[in-house]
């Protein structure tokens, strides 16, 4: 797990370069016949991206966007209507059996459909009518790192082909960001050490990091079995906060921003109620600081809108950390395997 999160900066190097064309050919068509809708379907990692694409394609291009039930096919054999949708099938492995049994429909239906993929021989790459690799080479640990932050970058690259205002340029400082996070892992395998016996948590994100919420719960959960509940700072204030007692850890992603009023506030209720806080954020937000326990601050002033994949990688270095602490093999969590496949 600790190799692979290493390789991210080559991965999205990697990415950018191989489907760069490709994007730029579906960005043509898509600009002939573009979408009313998209749809977005996913399982596990490859879902918290989704709920990632979700958000950026909704802020950035206007284009109403679903995040698929994949049991409206697979259990009720609904009949749904993709006429002019974009439906964009997501999976690491390209396997997951009603993740593709969702785009086949949708395909029927008359949906365009995307794969996006680490798998270049999948059956997902086989029944998309566009294919978009995540070149992160073969994983091998079960907890997914590489390949989620290569599906944030392609939602990234299916967000600008669907109108968004990013260039080039900016794509291009993506692996330099995530090579700057990685010269956090020191700091964060000391900060994992507090936690040794740390058995629930809730994790706190919005916005564009409201995925990373999901993802850092997530890592948690698989690798080092803690009780991780994932919120956005509104959903938290509604009931869950009860929770919440003295030294109760409570990890949240804090971008400047237009999020961070409401994360603001989350956290000065916190820190009354005596929690103990860890923020993930960078140099554009000193504030941050002041209010939490701990913090683990990028080197880097970061726009919110490219935060979310140099955000995560700490809280990866974190779950691996914390594993090792606990005296855990990250690599082969109890009960689970790489691929999954569910109906």
């Amino acid at each position: 797990m600790l190799e692979e999160i290493r390789q991210q900066p080559e991965t999205l190097a990697r990415t950018l370069a191989s489907e760069w064309k490709r994007i730029e050919k579906f960005k043509a068509l898509l600009d002939r016949r573009r979408p009313r809708l998209v749809v977005l379907v996913a399982r596990g990692t490859s879902d918290n991206a989704a709920q990632f694409g979700r958000y950026l394609i909704e802020i950035m291009t206007g284009i109403p966007v679903s995040l698929a039930a994949p049991s409206i096919h697979t259990v009720y054999d609904a009949k749904i209507n993709y006429k002019d949708c974009l439906v964009v099938a997501i999976s690491q492995s390209g396997e997951s059996t009603d993740t593709n049994l969702v785009l086949d429909h949708a395909r029927k239906a008359g949906a365009l459909t995307v794969g996006v993929t680490n798998e270049a021989k999948s059956a997902m790459a086989s029944l998309a009518e566009h294919v978009f690799l995540v070149r992160a080479g073969r994983e091998k640990s079960v907890a997914a790192t590489k390949t989620y932050t290569g599906q944030l970058l392609a939602m990234y690259m299916i967000a600008y082909a669907l109108g968004a205002k990013l260039k080039h340029g900016d794509f291009e400082t993506i692996p330099e960001l995530a090579t700057m996070a990685l010269t956090m892992e020191t700091e964060v395998s000391a900060l994992a050490e507090r936690y040794r016996f740390m058995n629930h948590a809730v994790v706190v994100g919005r916005g564009l990091n409201y995925s990373n919420a999901f993802e850092f719960a997530l890592k948690l959960m698989e690798t080092t079995y803690v009780v991780a509940e994932r919120f956005s700072s509104a959903d938290f204030f509604h009931g869950p906060i009860a929770m919440v007692e003295p030294n109760f850890p409570v990890f949240l992603f804090a971008p400047s921003g237009p999020t961070w009023t409401s994360m603001q506030e989350m956290l000065v209720k916190l820190k009354e109620l005596k929690a103990e806080t860890v923020v993930i954020t960078d140099r554009k937000n000193p504030g941050a600081a002041s209010l939490a326990h701990r913090v683990i601050s990028l080197p880097a002033r970061i726009t919110e809108t490219f935060t979310p994949i140099p955000y995560i990688i700490p809280a990866q270095l974190f779950a691996a950390a914390l594993a090792k602490e606990k005296n855990l093999d990250p690599d082969k969590p109890r009960t689970l395997n790489k691929v999954t496949r569910t109906i």
